[in-house]
């Protein structure tokens, strides 16, 4: 298995630097010797050289089995991915005339959203005639502002977006 392999990283021959920095497959430091030696020293072990980190000088290579190194390596990428948080938009949609306890409801949710660490989108939709009533929309999308605003922060203010109104609340980094 002689081959340069996917993340840039040098395995065995490619490995061109006059001298590493070699740890043993424990992890134990060997000391300082020439690529060729280095090299040597893996295959007489049945293992292959790995560049672990190109920024040092000289640059640190560990002796280890291939297979197993590419295996542990792409599980902790896996691993790290898990625990990413992409945050997306979640939406609560209500009426101006909305009634306390439905009101509580879509609070109870915007709070969820924003407790898992998402966006909320608050959206107050209008029929008819009903878009007269703008300035009772905004109020009831500032009071819901008001009521998360110990765990979130206004990322965009309320605004008219056809028969809508639109407020945007991002989780506060406390």
């Amino acid at each position: 298995m002689k081959k340069k392999y996917e993340n840039e990283s040098l395995i065995n021959e490619f490995i061109k630097y006059p001298q590493v920095r070699l740890l043993d497959n424990l992890g134990k430091q060997l000391g300082i010797y020439s690529s060729e030696e280095a090299i040597h020293i893996a295959t007489n072990q049945g293992l292959d050289l790995v560049v672990i980190s190109n920024k040092s000088n000289p640059p640190v290579c560990k002796i280890v089995d291939y297979g197993k190194y590419k295996f542990s390596q792409e599980k902790k990428a896996k691993e790290a991915k898990k625990k990413q948080h992409n945050a997306t938009v979640k939406e609560v949609k209500m009426r101006y005339k909305i009634e306390h306890h439905d009101y509580k409801v879509r609070l109870n949710q915007a709070l969820k959203f924003l407790q898992s660490g998402d966006k909320v989108k608050t959206t107050v939709t209008f029929r008819g005639r009903e878009v007269q009533h703008i300035n009772l929309a905004i109020q009831l999308l500032n009071k819901m502002a008001t009521d998360l605003n110990e765990i979130s922060t206004v990322q965009q203010i309320p605004t008219k977006d056809g028969k809508n109104i639109t407020m945007i609340l991002a989780p506060s980094k406390k």
